[in-house]
């Protein structure tokens, strides 16, 4: 079906035009990069307290796979499915003023989203071992204590996906209307829940400690301050006609496209819990490493990435609701080289600089320089698939945008299984044991990076047929331009590195994480700059608001 015709933005009048566009979802972005820059600040000295405390073995082993099985239910429902499905339909009511109606969809929703986390949160707490058991398939045989001494860390947790679920939904309200407050502060309080776990409890509790935070930060973070912040807005619960507005053609619209949601955000949402099930069948700390890896490289795509797709989605719905398909064409073409500009630099330093970032961030306390290898291996192949997850980010959400869940249930389903493939194929390659633990964590971290740019490359095209062109020719020529720029800051920070290494830190045994700090700062200080002269050089687009803001605070 093809899409109706539209005017180019600006000439409904609900727009500033395009570039009223783009300053509103950089000034969106700029807020979301700002405080998920704290956040995962935040997660760093929560990964450091952890690697002090446990080191990289057994222990962190338990405590990382706790989390599989609620990290599951909230990647796909809280953390997508529900509100990818929601912004859309709730946007469309606002946008046609029925903004009374759009508060009874959210309230109907909210209620039996409560019922249902409620059920499987109960459900999840009766059966704990077999859950637990079936998400690392590896732990049997010898390893089969290790079930039991997961399974009350994973029951601590649980609980914390009834405050995720009703969380991301008032998020995803607040985000229709254009503010991003409680999606940016929800992760920091939360980061802070577990710090605190970590610094006070872990010692009398070990792990557990930890998870208690976790659990204080997400009752505090991602549900009381969300409903205190949506009230302020306007928010309310319309509970006086429940019963009939469970049938309301609104409610219908978010769980018709929910459920194929659920398949559509399969592989970038589950795919470090099956990472994690596969690398249960490698050696002791194979799977702290490969999530220690996995949070590394975690950081660009939440400080941009994130940012950025959750920024776009309530401007590409505004758009969709009136029809805007020439807006959309450019909003899309704009987000994906803004993030890929941003992205792909921090993708080839990342690869340059992995040890020292790891040796930084953990090498600490339990945590030494053997830790820090296998971790620091698995980041280059983890790296080598941020421009793939930054890109579906944005492609996913304009497919959400035109309450289309079709084409990315098919493109996501087609992905996982191939993804599926490719872990076995990668553990028939590298062996199981503790010998080839190294080897094993690498190849699980290539073939995510794998599936990730073949999932983008498969929603892009979709995308571009439907919205029947995406201004390709300057998408690609846009992006040659930032590959070219981040080839040279990347060469430049690769001789700089073995230069400085070799002749101003000698000695990696002592003083790891100064060293790293001076090595990384030098790198990363030269590397940014010869990125932004190659861009100016390049005549790059994405520049110019940089160069905008420069004007202005010199005039």
């Amino acid at each position: 079906m093809k899409p109706p015709p539209s005017a180019p933005p600006g000439d409904d009048g609900h727009s500033g035009g395009r570039g009223e566009t783009q300053r509103r979802i950089l000034s969106a972005s700029a807020l979301l990069m700002a405080t998920v820059l704290i956040s995962r600040l935040l997660g760093l000295v929560r990964d450091r307290v952890i690697a002090a405390q446990f080191g990289q073995g057994l222990e962190t082993d338990f405590y990382n796979a706790a989390f599989t099985v609620p990290d599951l239910l909230t990647y796909l429902i809280a953390g997508g499915a529900l509100s990818s499905a929601f912004i859309p339909v709730f946007t469309k009511y606002l946008e046609q003023g029925k903004k009374n109606e759009a508060w009874r969809i959210f309230s109907v929703v909210m209620v039996v989203t409560a019922a249902v986390v409620t059920a499987l949160v109960v459900l999840g707490e009766i059966f704990t071992p077999q859950l637990v058991q079936i998400t690392n398939p590896g732990w049997v045989g010898p390893k089969a204590g290790y079930v039991a001494a997961t399974v009350p860390l994973t029951r601590i947790l649980l609980p914390t996906q009834f405050c995720f679920f009703l969380g991301g939904l008032m998020m995803g309200a607040m985000q229709a209307k254009h503010n991003f407050w409680g999606q940016s502060l929800g992760p920091i309080i939360y980061n802070l829940g577990i710090i605190l776990g970590g610094a006070f409890l872990a010692a009398p509790l070990g792990p557990a400690g930890m998870c208690w935070g976790a659990l204080g930060g997400a009752i505090f973070g991602n549900f009381l301050l969300q409903w205190v912040m949506l009230r302020r807005l306007g928010g309310r619960m319309v509970t006086s006609h429940l019963r009939e507005d469970l049938k309301h053609p609104g409610v219908r619209d978010v769980w018709k496209l929910m459920l194929p949601i659920l398949l559509g955000v399969a592989l970038p949402s589950v795919s470090p819990l099956i990472s994690k099930a596969f690398a249960s069948y490698l050696g002791e700390g194979a799977q702290s490493a490969l999530m220690n890896a996995n949070r590394q490289m975690q950081i660009p795509l939440g400080i941009f990435a994130q940012a950025i797709s959750i920024a776009i989605l309530p401007t590409l719905s505004q758009m969709a609701a009136r029809d805007d398909i020439a807006g959309m064409r450019s909003t899309v073409n704009y987000g994906l080289r803004f993030i890929l500009f941003l992205t792909i630099p921090a993708s080839v330093l990342m690869i340059v600089m992995a040890l020292p970032i790891v040796q930084l961030l953990l090498q600490t306390g339990k945590f030494g320089p053997n830790e820090s290898a296998q971790a620091a291996n698995a980041l280059v192949f983890y790296s080598l698939g941020i421009f793939g997850w930054s890109a579906q980010s944005i492609l996913a959400r304009a497919f959400y945008a035109l309450q289309d869940s079709r084409s990315p249930v098919i493109i996501g389903t087609c992905s996982t299984v191939l993804f599926l493939l490719f872990n076995v194929l990668s553990l028939k390659i590298t062996g199981i044991g503790d010998v080839n633990a190294t080897r094993g964590v690498a190849g699980l971290a290539l073939v995510t990076s794998i599936a990730a740019a073949m999932n983008a490359s498969i929603l892009l095209w979709r995308l571009r047929v439907k919205l029947r062109g995406i201004e390709g020719g300057k998408l690609l020529v846009e992006v040659f331009k930032i590959a070219v720029a981040s080839g040279v800051s990347g060469l430049v920070c690769f001789f700089l590195r073995n230069a400085l290494q070799d002749r101003l830190f000698p000695d990696t045994a002592h003083h790891v994480a100064r060293q790293s700090l001076l090595l990384l700062a030098a790198c990363f200080s030269a590397s940014c700059l010869t990125y932004l002269l190659c861009a100016l050089l390049l005549r790059m687009e994405e520049i110019k608001p940089l160069l905008r803001i420069l004007r202005r605070r010199r005039g």
